[in-house]
């Protein structure tokens, strides 16, 4: 049966403001590209849907800053990755996630530890979501960003294969905002399939999720149901035939049937420990989807699993955060649209495989990948114009490595 059809009365909409930068989506990529974009002179705009910086890493509950560094005692990551990561665990950190009892993160955030005591830890931490979402919304203030909470783009107004202006909603109405660069970071490329960019979707689909903190005998404890999948790849032919029920995190009905069982296995979870009592207690669900991969822009390049490949155009380094030894380069192709010369990507939604994806969309190749577009956007007139090399120095700069020989020999 055909779907019916209601004609939407057309309507002049208010300009509510004019930036240098628009950035849609506050999590660590939309921080990290606001803050560089404000820091490199651009008048900047962060529109976020939630009431809440971080995203999947502060209201998804992921709050594991996974390593900047290579597991074999080099650092990797650098310039806003490693601050956020350091600004995460200002006022102490959470018991780290990993079971090993090795991994704590402490050689790297304390002084004075040996390159083979480094060399047995990761540079990671767990951190609370809560305090680390307030201490970003202060930074990205304090740098002149203006922020938009509540606010979702609804729509894009495009002319000669640019942006003009993004058409957002939220407690004042329809609004638009003119911009020169946009910068998407909505982890599902929503700006970008708005604007009419090229797009692709995640074909493995999304493992249900359910983390959850409880108290439970005077502590905190991070319950993470449902952790993330591995690349069909790397699966197994009983794993390939069986993979569960997946969810593509692209439509409102699903997203929905998706947040109902993930409230339902969290809660029987917590229930199997016994009631609520003074020692006991649900103490925070996600209040946002826990889906991990959706839709990504069509680049440039397209970024895969090969490491140490070198890139002309590379902005920055990330690592493994599965396995010690592997760096990748990333590409500034990978991070810009094919066809809409002033829309770039970062964090979840950037150019590639399914397979790297996988090692791509944590946060610090967000934060990475955030701080490159956005120094991009305050520079240039659209991103398809970049000088890149002048791109690259100015990183360089602002204390990154952008390619695999800047760093550290191992030792």
């Amino acid at each position: 049966m055909d779907k019916k059809l209601i004609i939407e009365k057309e309507r002049t909409l208010p300009v509510a403001g004019e930036y240098d930068v628009v950035v849609a989506g506050g999590g660590v990529a939309g921080i990290a590209a606001a803050l560089a974009s404000a820091r490199n002179g651009a008048k900047t705009l962060l529109l976020e849907r939630t009431y809440m910086l971080g995203g999947l890493g502060t209201a998804g509950l992921v709050t594991i800053y996974l390593p900047i560094c290579d597991g074999m005692g080099r650092q990797v990551s650098y310039g806003i990755a490693e601050e956020l990561l350091r600004l995460s665990a200002k006022h102490g950190a959470e018991p780290n996630f990993r079971v090993d009892g090795r991994h704590t993160g402490k050689t790297w955030l304390e002084e004075g530890h040996s390159i083979e005591e480094k060399k047995k830890d990761r540079f990671d931490v767990q951190y609370n979501g809560c305090v680390f979402a307030i201490l970003c919304e202060q930074l990205l203030i304090e740098n002149g960003v203006d922020i938009l909470y509540g606010t979702t783009v609804a729509s894009a107004c495009v002319d000669n294969d640019k942006i003009t202006a993004v058409i957002t909603e939220n407690k004042s109405g329809r609004q638009a905002f003119l911009g020169k660069n946009f910068i998407d970071a909505s982890g599902d490329a929503d700006l970008a399939l708005q604007s009419g960019a090229q797009t692709e979707e995640f074909k493995q689909g999304n493992v249900l999720a359910s983390w959850y903190y409880e108290l439970i005998d005077g502590k905190f404890k991070l319950n993470m149901l449902g952790f993330a999948d591995i690349p069909d790849k790397y699966k197994t032919k009983e794993q390939l035939e069986n993979k569960g029920k997946r969810f593509k995190g692209l439509e409102g009905k699903e997203l929905s049937s998706m947040a109902v069982q993930s409230h339902a296995s969290l809660l029987q979870d917590f229930l199997k420990k016994g009631e609520i009592t003074e020692n006991h207690a649900l103490a925070q669900i996600a209040t946002i989807p826990q889906t991990r991969m959706t839709r990504r822009i069509e680049g440039r390049v397209v970024l895969d699993d090969e490491p140490f490949k070198s890139y002309e155009d590379s902005v920055g380094l990330i690592s493994n955060w599965r396995k010690a030894g592997p760096v990748f380069e990333v590409p500034y192709g990978s991070l810009i649209s094919k066809n809409i010369k002033n829309l770039s990507a970062c964090g979840r939604c950037i150019s590639a495989t399914d397979t790297m994806w996988e090692l791509s969309r944590v946060i610090p190749c967000c934060a990475v990948t955030g701080e490159a577009v956005g120094t991009a956007a305050a520079m240039f007139q659209d991103f398809h114009s970049a000088d890149v090399k002048a791109l690259q120095d100015r990183l360089r700069k602002n204390g990154l490595r952008v390619k695999y020989e800047e760093l550290e020999p191992l030792q």
